[in-house]
């Protein structure tokens, strides 16, 4: 289905391809914080330009790099055009343009198969949707999977674990907005760093500066704010747990603990008091590899200053203590009697804040399977009761993001597996489909985009047709569900329809909003003072410091250290930040310069290596080549290749992932990508 491109605006200014141009108002609903407002120039039906609008007050006209060069994506070489199937040995990328009528058929034709030979669980959804909104990821896809009966996705690859911590401490109330941070007089930005995803809180950091904050910086590398803060705690992956408990002990101990807070809105006070005792400074400072003295003021620093504000970012989750570490970090204003006051307590993901409940689905989820997405790899090799035989990939490109890479790409190269992907553009995962169906982008189609760093809700609209036969989630999904009899005649079944229905859906007042092309008002106002404005979302209103159930659940009780998976052989943590070139692994399309390692002076040393060596970074799980970058921005112990990047971006087409062991998390089931523990060596000697 063609769509009708937006309000134009009459004040476009023509580019320099000659002819009338208009400027398209939309937003970006990719997997970041902010939710940018776009302006979109637009000319002969083509996207020329996209820059900011200033719709969203906190975006306000400026916009990352990364989308700026997502027309790049739209015409590049490697967008999907038509539906095709496959003719060569999987992983070729060898297709044969067919029909969408040929192509739905078959796909439609194996589910029943499927279900008719080995039920319906033999059939695997696999996406992940950060970078969806509200229309393109679980509404008429989820009714199908639901309907149909197959197997569920748990999709914990990223913020399981922090999202389970906010959840059963906090019921996910709404924290910190960025227009607060310079209220503050104490910044902690604990696993996350602005500069590469979230951009538009660095200009709120640095004016708290200004006015005097402290900013205390948690990360094992050198970030631009880390080199900017008062104190750096290059800390060891996967130890932000013991830094944590030593702050809550130094808390407990001073008289730095809110005794009265902890009374009145908390409960399990005693029990995070009893696990944090045997963290001292000491203690916590060896486990991390930073200076004691550096750990101590930072509690004090805490203990002291209000109001005090802690960043709870996903880089401290990515490691077998990420949830304890999580629950932790997000502990700490509340034992320290930090909310009440503008810019005190936490700020963590705002998704929640609208109270908007899916309940368009009208299909509740069925008891069947539910496989970890982060254990794909075992799923397509060894699991047999059902065996997975049909997989369907949208929305997310597991061969280049998910553990364990090599087992995965084994159980993509399955000759009896029937893999559909559903994709903008031929990604490390398509070239092994068996169906491809080209996907629109969010220029092509609706959406509604959902800040969860400011609290900001838009709606995307198209700005250009769908670049070839390209189609949106919605009308693919509402296809196969009409052809497998799984839609009642009055169900929306297409894009249009169902942006009308969520929105006669949504409370009124957004809905109405949204309908008028303004923005809705958030239910608690834009900035919320927690514990004045808004309370926690659990069953008695108060922080459950110390939930039974997670302490059941995690391998060693809650808020108790799981040590370092290092060995003599692989000694060195492997980590994959952000970076300022794909949002996730989208856009790793795109022409770069090389991907290199970045590892400190002192391990380069150590090892003979020198910078622009070329490199072998290894484990018995496999290995990446690639090119080194030696700077003393990373602390010793540590390498770092960025994430998202694709096989295509390393000298023997692998990436990070085919390093990072498939463990999960000690809560929420996530990703330990972090946990991946390494050597390097001289490509050149190997």
């Amino acid at each position: 289905m063609a769509h009708q491109p937006g309000k134009f605006d009459d004040r476009a200014r023509e580019p320099s391809l000659g002819g009338p141009a208009s400027i398209v108002e939309t937003a970006c609903p990719l997997d970041c914080p902010d939710a940018c407002s776009l302006a979109v120039t637009v000319q002969h039906g083509k996207v020329i330009t996209i820059n900011g609008s200033h719709k969203n007050p906190v975006t306000d006209g400026y916009i990352c790099a990364k989308v700026r060069k997502f027309g790049d994506r739209v015409y590049g070489p490697d967008r999907l055009l038509y539906p095709a199937v496959r003719k060569g040995r999987k992983g070729t990328g060898r297709f044969e343009r067919v029909s969408w009528d040929e192509a739905l058929e078959r796909v439609a034709s194996r589910f029943e198969l499927a279900k008719a030979t080995h039920g319906a669980e033999s059939i695997l959804p696999y996406s992940y949707g950060g970078s969806n909104g509200l229309l393109t990821q679980d509404n008429l896809d989820a009714q199908l999977w639901r309907r149909f009966g197959t197997s569920r996705l748990a999709r914990t690859v990223c913020a399981a674990p922090t999202g389970t911590a906010n959840l059963a401490l906090y019921g996910k109330m709404a924290s910190i907005t960025y227009q607060d941070y310079p209220e503050a007089k104490l910044i902690i930005l604990w696993g996350v760093n602005p500069s590469a995803s979230g951009i538009h809180l660095v200009p709120y950091v640095r004016e708290a500066q200004k006015r005097g904050a402290k900013l205390v910086v948690v990360d094992p590398r050198t970030t631009a704010l880390a080199r900017s803060a008062d104190v750096h705690l290059a800390v060891r992956p996967g130890t932000d747990l013991a830094v944590a408990l030593a702050i809550h002990r130094h808390l407990f101990a001073s008289g730095g603990a809110d005794a009265d807070f902890l009374r009145a809105h908390t409960q399990g006070a005693d029990q995070l008091h009893q696990r944090a005792e045997p963290w001292t400074f000491e203690r916590a400072a060896e486990t991390a590899g930073i200076e004691r003295g550096s750990l101590e003021r930072v509690a004090k620093l805490y203990a002291e200053t209000a109001p005090a504000l802690i960043r709870c970012g996903w880089g401290l989750e990515r490691n077998r203590n990420g949830g304890n570490a999580a629950m932790a970090v997000l502990a700490l204003p509340a034992v320290g009697g930090k909310f009440g006051v503008r810019g005190g307590g936490y700020s963590m993901s705002n998704s929640a804040t609208w109270n908007i409940d899916r309940t368009w689905i009208g299909t509740p989820e069925p008891e069947t399977r539910i496989v970890n997405m982060n254990h794909l790899g075992r799923a397509l090799t060894e699991y047999d009761n059902p065996p997975v035989n049909v997989l369907f990939v949208y929305n997310c490109n597991p061969a280049a993001t998910v553990p364990d890479q090599h087992r995965v790409l084994r159980g993509l190269e399955r000759t009896d597996l029937f893999t559909v992907v559903f994709e903008q553009v031929m990604t490390d995962t398509a070239l092994y489909a068996d169906v491809l169906l080209p996907a629109t982008t969010f220029l092509e189609g609706y959406d509604f985009a959902k800040a969860y760093g400011p609290i900001n809700l838009d709606l995307g609209r198209p700005v250009v047709d769908a670049v070839g036969e390209a189609r949106s989630n919605a009308d693919v999904f509402g296809e196969l569900c009409s052809r497998l009899d799984l839609l009642d005649e009055s169900e929306p079944s297409g894009e249009l329809d169902l942006m009308l229905n969520v929105l006669d859906q949504l409370p009124p007042a957004i809905g109405d909003d949204l309908r008028a092309g303004a923005v809705p008002s958030p239910p608690f106002g834009v900035t919320p003072i927690q514990f004045v404005d808004v309370f926690p979302n659990t069953p008695d209103r108060k922080v459950d410091l110390f939930p039974a159930a997670l302490d059941a659940s995690a391998p060693l009780g809650l808020y108790r250290f799981q040590p370092d998976p290092a060995t003599e052989k692989y000694p060195l943590a492997l980590i994959s930040p952000a970076s300022d070139r794909t949002i996730s692994s989208t856009l790793g399309e795109l022409p770069r310069p090389d991907v290199k390692l970045l590892m400190h002076p002192d391990d380069a040393s150590v090892r003979g290596l020198a910078d622009n060596d070329l490199v072998r970074v290894f484990n018995d799980l496999g290995e990446v080549h690639c090119t080194l970058t030696v700077a003393p921005s990373i602390r010793p112990g540590t390498i770092s290749l960025p994430k998202g990047i694709w096989r295509r971006s390393t000298r023997n087409n692998t990436t990070g992932t085919a390093l990072v062991p498939d463990s999960l998390t000690d809560l929420g089931g996530g990703a330990c990508f972090n946990d991946a523990r390494v050597q390097v060596a001289s490509l050149a000697v190997a």
